[in-house]
């Protein structure tokens, strides 16, 4: 695992940096914007943004006295990369196993359900 995926991976593991990544998902932002509807003031959403900044996720830009915070799509494309790789992987396992529980031998215990909903036993 690379650093910038592993800060990556630790800024979105914070709730209010998720949110604040979710609300710059919208479009671009200057943190007294960001601040509203956040019980934090906004030196503290500055800070969150600096951990989003250092691990690649969103950028800023100066207009006028005010820094404007976006989405740095590379970082996120990053991430989405590393939780499809992931998925994949999970999914073909799932897939693997699944596939191997219908392949069972006929003198396996198997659940069967009845006419009520209820589950026994059936011995082939």
């Amino acid at each position: 695992m690379t650093t910038n995926l592993r800060n990556g991976l630790h800024a979105i593991g914070d709730p209010t940096r998720l949110a604040i990544l979710k609300r710059l998902a919208d479009g671009p932002l200057p943190v007294v914007e960001l601040a509203h509807g956040f019980p934090l003031t906004r030196p503290a959403i500055s800070q969150h943004l600096r951990v989003l900044k250092d691990a690649g996720l969103v950028k800023d830009r100066h207009h006028g006295t005010q820094r404007i915070y976006h989405i740095d799509q590379a970082g996120v494309e990053a991430l989405k990369t590393h939780f499809d790789s992931l998925w994949s992987s999970v999914l073909a396992n799932f897939k693997t196993a699944a596939e191997g529980s219908f392949s069972a031998s006929p003198t396996e215990n198997k659940h069967v359900r009845n006419a009520s909903g209820h589950t026994s036993r059936k011995r082939r």
